[in-house]
């Protein structure tokens, strides 16, 4: 079945010395395997304050671009599309910002990738296993040839997605980013999830 694993907020670790939230590659095989399959450097995780602070501008400014996203918004198909894919990357930012990933890091190496984003969170505690909001991450990425300009640089697969499952799906994982990280919920959106998206981000 298609859940999310439930986790703990991170949030309660950001009291902790940053001496005691270093971790590395070695502790984390898929992690390393994860950067081999992606051609990334290695990276060494460490939380901090900042990172923290980086973490919640990023959610907040995820909550913000939501707004978009809602159907009393005149966009057509791709802008809707490039505009989910700012979201979700700006919502998964959140979560490896929090865990420990460097900014400049994630911006050479993950970019605009939506997928690669998301992977990254899954192998550093984020729990996504829904099928739907995977397979989505793969159609949006890299987000920005959702945006009209590149358009005529090829004929991009929507996978046959419908506005308001990506809305569902969306909202959903920004909901899962709020109880990942323990940032404070402020919805823009109201959540609407269909019974599907719900069971993915609530578990069996």
């Amino acid at each position: 079945m298609n859940h999310f694993v439930p986790v703990r907020s991170q949030h309660a670790l950001s009291s902790m010395p940053p001496t005691s939230l270093i971790s590395s590659t070695n502790d984390n095989s898929a992690l390393t395997d994860l950067c081999e399959t992606y051609g990334a450097e290695p990276v060494k995780l460490r939380r901090t304050r900042e990172g923290r602070d980086l973490s919640r501008v990023r959610y907040r400014r995820a909550e913000e671009f939501m707004t978009f996203l809602v159907p009393e918004v005149p966009l057509d198909w791709p802008d809707f599309l490039y505009s989910a894919g700012i979201v979700v990357q700006l919502g998964l930012s959140s979560h490896l910002l929090d865990v420990g990933f460097p900014d400049d890091w994630c911006a050479r190496h993950v970019g605009l990738h939506v997928d690669r984003s998301l992977a990254y969170a899954n192998v550093t505690g984020f729990g996504c296993e829904c099928t739907e909001t995977i397979r989505l991450m793969q159609i949006l990425a890299p987000y920005w040839k959702w945006n009209r300009r590149h358009l005529t640089d090829g004929v991009y697969s929507d996978g046959s997605f419908k506005a308001d499952q990506v809305r569902a799906l969306v909202r959903a994982l920004m909901d899962h980013v709020c109880r990942v990280t323990g940032h404070r919920h402020r919805p823009i959106m109201k959540s609407q999830h269909s019974p599907s998206a719900r069971r993915a981000f609530e578990g069996p």
